[in-house]
């Protein structure tokens, strides 16, 4: 990135960062065999010793809606085509690419899938494997559809090699034309993040996925009027769990939405995902392990469409800010009160789990971030805890990985709402560490009256900060934002005592906000403008959310400014995110950043943490806020127990079996995994 780059010369920031609150599906029983407690999620046979009241943080994140991207079905009239194009250099696909293909498609589980028996009678030397705008492709669904993106983008998937290490072809498709294919390098202060979250999808939110909420809370269940979170939703299902969870993972993001996404000029999503892909302890009601089956067919459609993956730790043992996206309500368990500490040595196993499986030369270049901790409550757990953790959890990654580029992900910490600046001179040895700000209007009550002509001065207002942190620190990203200048929104805030929205602003007021369906032009135009600036102020952002349900008591998705889908389809997203660049110029006097980051951000630099900087943040930390006494009597677990494998996929196409990875990338990390002192009783 130029320094004269447009668009990155931004204003100094006087708007505060605020800490947030937020909080059915088709039919079609989808079970997989494979999904057995005991299967797949085994310790690593490395020869390890033999040793036996509320605030619901409903923020985020509406954006449904049908996208501006018009695909074609053979069988079934599918939206998905984007109008605008706006090229920049051309595709690397070769020119004599096929214009119209078709393809098997087959699915990743954590098991064994085959190619779809919908695919056409061809044998493997005619089935293609790539196209561009026009080409015909086949779902994992068995949809035939009409591939349509117009910014010169293409898919490629060969379900004989899916990650085209057999054969040397391409590794995977390019979602734009400007952004690097999968399997090239990604440049960060050349290539930029234009990216949407996935929430909702394995970790569930009401205000996301309002109708599975209301469809439970309308039974007769016990406790069903107390459902206001996973945690809740999850014991009320009982003994319907695992069919009712998989359905909802099963339809609430399919193949069909990656390729929208491509289509929607956009080329990373951020996946939230809870600790309970991985495993479930004591009486936590989570189903387990199922979602990860989910995550890894999110591989292979981002891999399909050239689109990168940002995968974020979204709920933590003991939870890490008691908002309901961290799967449960209530009181913060991580880092704070008496099993702080040792819910947080449980989730260092759990990393150094999923940071070993997305580090496989197979993964690692889809999945190129892992955000270790969401939306950590700084204004609770407190600073030296917060900045103790994410150094041991630094080192913990970096030990099973290896430091330098290439070596495992780069690591993304939230900033606790503290705004970037905070983490300018945090670890500056440290290797390839990301900061993740998430900037919202709507949690902050001081803008809601404000006029919009004065709201639309505060996006931009966040520029300045993000311009220091690239400059001081390094890469440093907007992983959420919304649209949304009040925090209007069905179940926004969390569910009321009746079901009702958490909205402080009134029903009246919001309902002009939540119904999109009466929006006149000058409301689309200016809630367009939030987000174009919000773009524009972060640079490499992840809007929130990519997809919001129906409430089935409104009849309509009811949160619309958190909506890229919906928005998209009505005109409050830009068809081109490109259209930001240049917004917030106008309201520069800040230094922009000139693209020259760190050496040690990117990856250049050695990858130790300087012994005096590691110091200043002691693992564990000798206090914990909200306790009485020492750490040191607290309870904790021990580093003896066998860590788990995360499974990898399997692909059975027409005339191969392709295994994709192990599991687990280093054979020489023999590291142990945090588990209960046998005897000892633990406090819930």
């Amino acid at each position: 990135m130029s320094a004269t780059r447009p668009g990155y010369n931004h204003v100094d920031s006087d708007a505060p960062l605020t800490t947030p609150e937020r909080g059915s599906p088709p039919a079609g029983h989808y079970e997989p065999s494979h999904l057995a407690a005991s299967e797949g999620y085994r310790p690593r046979d490395l020869n390890y010793p033999s040793k036996g009241g509320m605030q619901p943080r409903t923020k985020r994140r509406l954006l449904i809606g049908s996208a501006v991207l018009l695909v074609i079905a053979l069988a079934v009239a599918i939206p998905v085509g984007i109008t605008q194009s706006k090229k920049g250099n051309s595709s690397a696909l070769a020119a004599d690419a096929p214009s119209t293909t078709t393809e098997s498609s087959s699915s990743l589980t954590s098991s064994t899938t085959t190619a779809s028996s919908a695919a056409p009678s061809a044998s493997a030397s005619q089935l293609a494997i790539t196209g561009r705008t026009g080409s015909l492709l086949r779902l994992d669904n068995g949809d035939e559809v009409v591939y349509n993106n117009t910014f010169g983008g293409d898919w490629v998937y060969d379900p004989n090699d899916p990650v085209g290490a057999k054969t040397g072809a391409l590794a995977g498709g390019r979602a734009q034309d400007w952004v690097p294919r999968i399997g090239e390098t990604w440049t960060w202060g050349e290539d930029i993040i234009h990216g949407v979250n996935l929430g909702g999808w394995l970790v569930l939110e009401p205000f996301i996925c309002p109708g599975i909420f209301e469809q439970w809370r309308a039974s007769t269940s016990p406790g069903a009027a107390a459902i206001v979170d996973e945690y809740t939703l999850s014991a009320a299902m009982g003994a319907n769990l695992t069919a009712a969870m998989t359905e909802h993972y099963e339809t609430f993001i399919t193949e069909r939405d990656f390729m929208e996404i491509a289509a929607a000029g956009l080329n990373f999503v951020r996946i939230p995902i809870g600790f309970w892909a991985i495993e479930t302890m004591g009486d936590e009601t989570f189903l387990p392990r199922v979602s990860w089956t989910y995550f890894l067919k999110a591989i292979s459609w981002a891999r399909k469409y050239g689109i990168r993956i940002n995968l974020d730790l979204h709920a933590l043992p003991g939870s890490q800010n008691g908002w309901n996206h961290s799967g449960r309500v209530g009181s913060v368990g991580f880092m704070s009160g008496v099993m702080g500490i040792a819910n947080a040595e449980r989730t260092l196993s759990y990393l150094r789990t999923i940071a070993e499986f997305i580090s496989q030369p197979e993964i690692k270049d889809v999945v190129p971030i892992f955000g270790i901790v969401n939306e950590i409550l700084w204004a609770e757990i407190g600073e030296a805890p917060v900045k103790s953790f994410y150094l041991e959890a630094l080192q913990t990654i970096r030990d099973a990985t290896g430091t330098g580029a290439g070596n495992g992900p780069y690591i993304a910490i939230h900033d606790g709402f503290q705004g970037p600046a905070e983490f300018a001179d945090y670890l500056p040895s440290a290797d390839r560490l990301i900061i993740d700000s998430h900037p919202y209007l709507a949690f902050d009550p001081t803008v809601w009256p404000q006029t919009m002509a004065e709201k639309l001065l505060r996006p931009c207002g966040q520029a300045a900060g993000i311009n220091t942190s690239l400059s001081a620190h390094g890469p440093t990203i907007g992983g959420e934002f919304s649209a949304a200048s009040t925090d209007c929104g069905f179940w926004l805030n969390g569910i009321g005592p009746a079901g009702e929205s958490g909205s402080q602003m009134g029903a009246t007021v919001c309902e002009a906000w939540e119904d999109w369906q009466t929006w006149d032009a000058q409301r689309i135009a200016d809630v367009r403008q939030v987000a174009l600036r919000f773009m524009d102020a972060t640079q490499n952002w992840f809007f929130w959310t990519w997809k919001i349900g129906v409430s089935t008591t409104r009849g309509y998705s009811a949160s619309p400014d958190w909506h890229y889908q919906l928005g998209l389809e009505h005109g409050w997203i830009p068809a081109d995110p490109r259209e930001a660049i240049g917004l917030c110029a106008a309201q520069s006097s800040s230094t922009p950043f000139d693209g020259t980051f760190p050496p040690a951000s990117i990856g250049a630099g050695t990858g130790a943490v300087d012994a005096a900087d590691a110091a200043l943040y002691p693992w564990p930390p000798a206090t914990l806020n909200n306790i009485d006494g020492l750490v040191a009597n607290l309870p904790r677990y021990t580093a003896t127990g066998a860590i788990a494998t995360l499974p990898p996929a399997t692909v059975v196409g027409p005339t191969a079996t392709t295994t994709i990875g192990s599991g687990w990338t280093n054979p020489t990390d023999r590291g142990l995994a945090y588990v209960p002192i046998e005897g000892c009783t633990y406090p819930e």
